[in-house]
């Protein structure tokens, strides 16, 4: 499946705005042949919004989720984008998954959050492993934090987890974040990891870019610079089962040795 990363900060406070940025990163997409876009952290309100966060964070099913439902359906492709989510008095910081049809297939709240803006703006989730079925592969979601606690991501990979989609707000000097323990955790639990960033200076932050796909060997497919960006690259099913076969590290584990982790 190609996959497509839009590497942007969009307009932040502006989800009207967000939603032109999505649909024409979308149309370029479908364009070159991808079945998924993904966007990054937060994307359709901006991220340092302040309270704003609250003033613009809708329920998962809220008008911009038909949005989002329009520009896959008219495109031609699934969307997984960033978004603050209210549910009752509370706010999380979510990630929902919507396919070529326009049908909402997974959404997931933020479990990990990350330093005192983050835990002043958001409650966090409580459900490490959300999960659906795309185009024959089993793709999962969690948001940038999350993914640096290797239990998160191998939680994935023995829920059988095909491509751990990942979107981002990840600043300076946070790099090596993108650069290495990314690739590291597709390798080590052998999956594709699409790890999708903002970029530029929003508030208090300096993110990087440095989105990537990176594939079960641990090699990046793709991988931006610190400007905006729509990567591609391509999830291979024949290469993962292969790779799995190849590195059976899910196999040789000896779970009875890891009690003490939890």
């Amino acid at each position: 499946m190609r996959t497509a990363l839009l590497q942007s900060s969009g307009r932040p406070g502006s989800t009207v705005e967000n939603l032109k940025v999505l649909d024409e990163a979308a149309g370029r997409a479908a364009a070159a042949g991808a079945g998924l876009l993904a966007a990054p952290e937060m994307f359709l309100t901006g991220y340092a919004i302040g309270d704003d966060i609250g003033r613009l964070a809708e329920p998962a099913d809220g008008d911009s989720a038909d949005a989002v439902a329009e520009i896959a359906t008219r495109n031609g492709l699934a969307i997984v984008y960033g978004y603050p989510e209210r549910a009752a008095d509370q706010v999380f910081n979510s990630a929902q998954l919507i396919s070529a049809d326009g049908t909402r297939l997974a959404d997931y709240r933020k479990t990990h959050l990350f330093g005192r803006f983050e835990r002043d703006h958001f409650t966090p989730g409580d459900q490490p492993v959300v999960q659906a079925e795309l185009n024959g592969l089993r793709v999962g979601i969690m948001i940038c934090y999350d993914v640096e606690f290797p239990e998160n991501v191998r939680a994935h990979a023995l829920a059988g987890t095909d491509l751990l989609l990942v979107p981002t707000a990840q600043m300076h000097p946070f790099q090596f974040v993108a650069e290495s323990v990314v690739p590291v955790r597709a390798f080590e639990n052998q999956m594709y990891v699409a790890y999708v960033n903002r970029i530029g200076q929003e508030g208090e932050f300096d993110f990087v870019g440095l989105s990537t796909l990176a594939g079960p060997d641990g090699v990046a497919r793709t991988r931006a610079g610190r400007g905006e960006e729509l990567l591609l690259a391509d999830v291979d099913p024949a290469f993962l089962a292969a790779s799995r076969e190849a590195n059976p590290y899910l196999k040789d584990r000896r779970p009875g040795l890891y009690g003490s982790l939890a």
